[in-house]
């Protein structure tokens, strides 16, 4: 082995120091500038990478803040019309309530006037036939007609007591 021969050694170091030099020369010129321009651009599109996904980051919060903002706007403008379509159906409930209540009313009235005028003629017929079967009653029984006048008065008479 070359390397274990004493009276090789000092060649061997001075060759050694000679290539240690020439291969720092030559890495230190060549190889390392490109090593560390490599590495500033990528350390340079690190940088510009985080700093772009900050801005993204800032631009989605900025988005979602008025997201939120137009969601909380729109249900605060939907409430805003339910309360509104629902003052304006109760109104118009009212409204159909009261129209239907005076049309009720009104059938009433005039149910109750027709009534009145049924049991007014009624109960003028009933006079009438109250007059006619006791002036019948009077001729069957006495055998002489009495006077329309006279029955009439009796029958008022009675008419008046029964009330």
């Amino acid at each position: 082995m070359p390397q274990l021969v004493f009276a090789d050694y000092a060649p061997q170091v001075v060759w050694l120091t000679i290539t240690f030099i020439a291969l720092y020369f030559i890495l230190a010129r060549l190889a390392l500038p490109g090593i560390a321009r490599t590495l500033g651009a990528r350390e340079n599109r690190l940088q510009g990478d985080l700093a772009a996904a900050e801005k993204l980051k800032a631009d989605a919060d900025a988005s979602l803040a008025a997201y939120q903002k137009a969601i909380a706007d729109a249900r605060s403008q939907a409430q805003v019309e339910m309360k509104k379509v629902a003052a304006d159906m109760a109104a118009e409930a009212a409204k159909r309530e009261a129209a239907f209540t005076e049309e009720v009313n009104a059938r009433t009235r005039a149910a109750e006037a027709s009534i009145a005028a049924a049991m007014k003629t009624a109960m003028g017929d009933v006079r009438g036939m109250a007059s006619d079967v006791a002036r019948q009653l009077v001729t069957r029984l006495s055998g002489a007609e009495p006077a329309a006048g006279d029955v009439a008065t009796a029958v008022a008479a009675a008419e008046r007591e029964s009330r």
